[in-house]
């Protein structure tokens, strides 16, 4: 199943720069995105669950993820 993003509100990174690394973050009721913030609603997105999104952020937080 393919998470709902259709309400999802969209913001940009505060990392993106003018020299193409560019990426927006969208949360939606159930589900969260990421996308290239170039490109915008024709940009592909990675779709994600609140609860897979949550588990990214936590994961980030600890510094769990390698480099």
């Amino acid at each position: 199943m393919t998470p709902n993003l259709t309400e999802a509100r969209w913001r940009k990174s505060t990392r993106s720069n003018g020299t193409g690394a560019c990426v927006e973050v969208g949360i939606a009721p159930s589900a969260a995105g990421v996308r290239d913030t170039k490109l915008g609603d024709n940009s592909p997105t990675l779709a994600f669950t609140r609860s897979q999104w949550g588990s990214f952020l936590d994961a980030l937080k600890s510094e769990r993820l390698d480099d």
